[in-house]
């Protein structure tokens, strides 16, 4: 697979694209990461390897605190302007873009993907509260996204497990087992792989709807 990696300059700092493009693309799809990691995780690794040859260019997005080594993530208001000076460079292609992103990177869709202009939302490990927390809801960012949105989460997630999510205009689906990074435990008879492929075939799924 041919992968191609630009920086891109913001305000908080260099942050980096890895271009994974489809050969006959039809839209773009941007995933950033969460506040504990980076691109490298399970979920947006193998969206990257198989949605191109669904006609979906995946842009791995990131972060400037990333590119720089940090090891905590900043505001929540930092990741969105970063995030806000990225999307030029992940709209060049010309093609529609789909706003998406893990954990944290979810919510920055959420909350930014209207006014950049995105064709839709993917929010994977939607964090809908903090772990045992669940009093503190971020449900206001995923109901106010004014867009087509999917969520895939993990059944077991502690930041949210799918039956705690409310009623809303987007659609959800479970990934039987999977905790918050989609890990899924042995005692289950799941496999990593088929775990893998609930999520990119949820994905790709979603995406040939032909919503966009």
């Amino acid at each position: 697979m041919t992968t191609r990696t630009e920086t891109v300059e913001t305000d908080a700092g260099p942050a980096r694209i890895s271009w994974r493009p489809a050969p006959a693309p039809r839209l773009v799809l941007a995933l950033g990461h969460g506040a504990g990691g980076g691109t490298d995780t399970r979920d947006l690794r193998a969206l990257a390897a198989e949605l191109p040859a669904h006609g979906i260019t995946v842009a791995l997005v990131e972060q400037p605190w990333r590119v720089a080594g940090k090891k905590i993530a900043p505001a929540p208001k930092a990741l969105d302007t970063a995030w806000r000076a990225l999307w030029p460079a992940l709209r060049r292609p010309g093609l529609p873009v789909v706003a998406g992103g893990r954990s944290a990177g979810a919510r920055v869709a959420c909350r930014t993907g209207q006014e950049l202009g995105a064709a839709a939302v993917l929010a994977l490990s939607f964090p809908l509260h903090p772990p045992g927390r669940p009093e503190r809801s971020r449900a206001d960012e995923l109901l106010g996204t004014g867009l087509p949105t999917l969520v895939v989460q993990g059944g077991a997630d502690p930041f949210g497990r799918p039956a705690e999510f409310p009623e809303g205009p987007y659609a959800l689906v479970e990934v039987p087992f999977a905790d918050h990074g989609f890990a899924v435990p042995k005692r289950s008879g799941v496999t990593e792989a088929e775990t893998v492929t609930t999520i990119t075939d949820a994905v790709a799924e979603w995406v040939g709807a032909g919503w966009e």
